[in-house]
């Protein structure tokens, strides 16, 4: 009975460790520069250990941040004034 148990107990520990480590996502790094900051580190000095799905997520959520969720982050233009505001403008100038 123990060789069974010795024999299954290996088994186990050989199956845990042919598991993945979970993925962390982008959004949770959008949100976390700290962790976003070592697994780019981690990414750069060894993509093959860290993963190919992390080091993606990794590139996604520093251009996210980068970028601001992919929209321009550009001043609004000059709006022309209309002439009702300008004539009213200038009539306050002169009093």
């Amino acid at each position: 009975m123990s060789k069974y148990l010795l024999i299954m107990s290996v088994a186990l520990l050989v199956a845990g460790c042919d598991k993945t480590p979970a993925i962390e996502t982008v959004e949770s790094l959008v949100v976390n520069p700290e962790r976003l900051r070592e697994l780019r580190a981690q990414c750069k000095a060894d993509h093959a250990k860290v993963g190919d799905a992390q080091c993606n997520a990794v590139a996604e959520a520093t251009r996210r941040r980068f970028m601001g969720g992919g929209t321009a982050h550009l001043p609004a233009a000059p709006q022309p004034e209309s002439s009702a505001a300008s004539a009213a403008s200038s009539d306050t100038a002169r009093d």
